[in-house]
């Protein structure tokens, strides 16, 4: 049988019974799974959550809970939106990372589990580091506030500069910090690249920047490429764009010792060494890699 969306409404599909939270999870991943949607049970569990007010696990507490007529036409809209291949996390407002509930819109990159291994190994070294208990973080490109405001929280002793060239990304993070209780110790400020720096001098300079390549933006999937802000995702036609300037300029921001940490596609691992090698008053460039093994972290030392 072809499926729709307006199956959930439609009087001939109640006659099989009620619309119970354990048929709607099974309907709605069958669907899903019909037009490609990635995770398609999981993104089903997130947006009858939502559309319940629960949590996921409390889908599992009651699944033979009806749901009313009103509960079923938001949710049919929402998986009519991610059936055309709409990010979950932007349907239901907010993603997760790093232990944290962030609020997201289309305004900023939906945080991806690939940016906590940027944020574990700085909360690691400021621990075991002497010289870096206390450090002056700056977050080039916050988009959501995922790396600074995770780092607020878990290296209480920091200060965090957060910049990004888009307004409406800044106030996504300006609300996250506030909502999370960190905005005291973390200063936004609108621009592009290390301008907005203004010769400030940081132990830490990080960034997940774009990096996405024209060949592979080409090929990227339709829930990225479609619905994603593409400033936060296109560098160009190496994707070294925005990239080769954070490198370049990092030792003039950097106090020393100090430390520059960029997210990378792990098809620049050999680029990003190469533009470190080659720049002055950094050193030691090594790669960290991600939860998936895949090549994702630049690391480099700011020396003397």
């Amino acid at each position: 049988m072809n499926r729709t969306a307006t199956d959930l409404s439609d009087p001939t599909a109640a006659a099989a019974g009620p619309w119970t939270t354990r048929r709607l999870l099974a309907w709605t991943g069958e669907y899903l799974t019909s037009k490609g949607v990635d995770q398609p049970r999981l993104s089903a569990e997130a947006l009858l959550a939502h559309v319940l007010g629960v949590g996921r696990i409390k889908l599992y507490m009651d699944m033979d809970r009806p749901a009313n007529a009103l509960e079923r036409a938001a949710y049919r809209d929402l998986i009519e939106r991610a059936a055309e291949h709409e990010p979950v996390d932007y349907l239901v407002g907010h993603a997760p990372f790093f232990s944290m509930t962030l609020q997201v819109s289309p305004a900023v990159l939906v945080p991806r589990p690939s940016t906590e291994t940027l944020v574990e190994h700085v909360i690691q070294h400021s621990k075991r580091t002497p010289g870096f208990r206390s450090p002056t973080i700056a977050d080039i490109g916050t988009g959501s506030g995922a790396i600074a405001i995770a780092l607020a929280k878990h290296l209480p002793e920091s200060f965090v500069v957060a910049t990004d060239i888009s307004e409406a990304a800044l106030a996504v993070a300006r609300e996250n910090a506030k909502r999370l209780g960190v905005s005291d110790r973390i200063e936004f400020f609108h621009g592009d690249g290390l301008d907005p720096l203004d010769g400030r001098r940081v132990s830490y300079l990080l960034s997940n920047p774009p990096y996405i390549d024209d060949d592979r933006w080409a090929r990227l999937p339709a829930n990225v490429k479609d619905h994603e802000p593409t400033s936060a995702l296109r560098a160009g036609a190496d994707g070294l764009d925005v990239i080769r300037p954070l490198i370049e300029g990092a030792s003039g921001v950097l106090e020393a010792p100090g430390q520059l940490a960029i997210e990378i596609d792990d098809q620049h691992k050999e680029a990003v060494i190469a533009l470190v090698n080659t720049t002055d008053g950094l050193d030691r460039p090594r790669v960290l890699a991600d939860h998936e093994g895949l090549d994702r972290v630049l690391v480099a030392d700011r020396v003397e």
